[in-house]
């Protein structure tokens, strides 16, 4: 009896034994619950915002004049330094002016004596001693002496060739000893005025009509006196240092590039700016008093090519939302639709969450402060790449 008891006791326990291993088997076996993935996020704001457009363009002298002789003659001096700076009214050139004077002296004794006629037929038609028609005649030799006498004068001033404008001069197409002419084809030199200084640049059609559009239903605010402001960028990257303001725009478009050309003068004392350097030109062409700037690390592209951004929702959900971006600003895009004011905008941990997951929010890293207002957006020319938002990888 003890014996069966015994072994009974002990099948009990072996029992008892399977079975709490089988348990603590099944706990160990069954699945932990993950922690909510963690991302970094930028809340939102709108800010003002000045729509700026940049295009290309060319400068150009705000005066150009042609130096040319106006009397026959050989040069006997020339009286500038190449490159130089000139005033308007400089003599540049010396032609011989001996043939003039000699003519001029001739002229002034015409003149005399065909004044002294007059002038005694004047005395005589009182008292009929000559007759009118004579009168007539010496007082109409008068005026041609007189008129050749200041055609003279005018010849000996021409033979000094003066600057008809102030600015810098090119170099000299004669030399002394040279025959020129009145009203030959080549300039003796050339005057360009660089201070102010033109810069013609060409926008599309198409951007001018956008805008217009955008001004007429609200979507754009004029800038008001600054409407007209022009900044540049020179060829070497670095900023002009002086900002001009838009002169006029053509009335037609250009057939063959589907574009207008505007004119805007800039301030350049220090020339810096010479005619024909390429530049790039930023034109204020309105502004957004309530614009959505978000940060290129948040803005990415799905596979139809759609601009995408993940924003987290009131209950710690991560959304997916379709944008319409419409160009960069700085490291953020402009974006019109798709985000707005108060959206937590996922810019850290975008390769661990998908749509619906509950995530851990914290403030982003890897983006500066957005609390400055943006001032300006530029516009890439036409094939550009750069700041394109990246592809979504599946």
């Amino acid at each position: 009896m003890n014996s069966v008891s015994t072994r009974a006791t002990l099948g009990t326990a072996a029992l008892l034994s399977l079975l709490l291993l089988a348990g603590c088997q099944k706990e160990a076996a069954a699945p932990q619950a993950r922690p909510a993935p963690a991302v970094g996020v930028v809340t939102l704001e709108a800010q003002p915002f000045t729509l700026t457009t940049e295009v290309p363009g060319r400068t150009a002298a705000y005066r150009v004049a042609e130096v040319r002789p106006q009397v026959d003659g050989i040069v006997h001096k020339r009286l500038f330094k190449e490159g130089s700076e000139v005033k308007a009214g400089q003599q540049l050139y010396q032609i011989d002016p001996a043939t003039y004077e000699a003519t001029l002296k001739s002229a002034e004794a015409s003149v005399l004596s065909s004044r002294s006629l007059a002038e005694r037929y004047k005395v005589l038609v009182a008292d009929q001693a000559v007759s009118r028609q004579q009168y007539d005649e010496a007082r109409a030799a008068q005026l041609q002496a007189e008129a050749a006498l200041e055609k003279a004068r005018i010849d000996v001033r021409y033979t000094k060739v003066l600057a008809p404008i102030g600015g810098r001069i090119g170099r000299s197409a004669v030399t002394e000893g040279a025959l020129v002419s009145n009203g030959q084809s080549t300039a003796l030199a050339e005057i360009q005025q660089l201070d102010p200084i033109y810069v013609d640049v060409t926008q599309p059609a198409s951007e001018l009509l956008r805008l217009r559009r955008e001004l007429a239903s609200g979507q754009l605010e004029k800038v008001g006196a600054n409407a007209a402001k022009v900044s540049l960028t020179l060829p070497d990257g670095s900023a002009y240092a002086h900002d001009g303001r838009l002169e006029f725009s053509e009335v037609s478009v250009d057939q063959g590039t589907g574009s207008v050309t505007l004119r805007a003068v800039f301030p350049n004392p220090e020339q810096v700016l010479l005619p024909g350097m390429f530049v790039r030109a930023q034109l204020q062409a309105g502004s957004k008093s309530a614009a959505i700037l978000a940060p290129q690390q948040g803005v990415t592209r799905n596979a139809k090519g759609e601009a995408t951004a993940m924003v987290v929702n009131a209950e710690n959900k991560v959304e997916v939302r379709i944008l319409k971006a419409e160009r960069t600003a700085g490291s953020a895009w402009l974006v019109s639709e798709g985000l707005k004011a108060g959206d937590r905008l996922i810019t850290e941990g975008l390769q661990f969450v998908k749509p619906g997951v509950e995530v851990q929010v914290q403030p982003a890293n890897n983006v500066p402060a957005l609390g400055a207002p943006a001032k300006a957006a530029e516009q890439k020319p036409a094939g550009a790449q750069v700041g394109q938002p990246p592809v979504q990888g599946r």
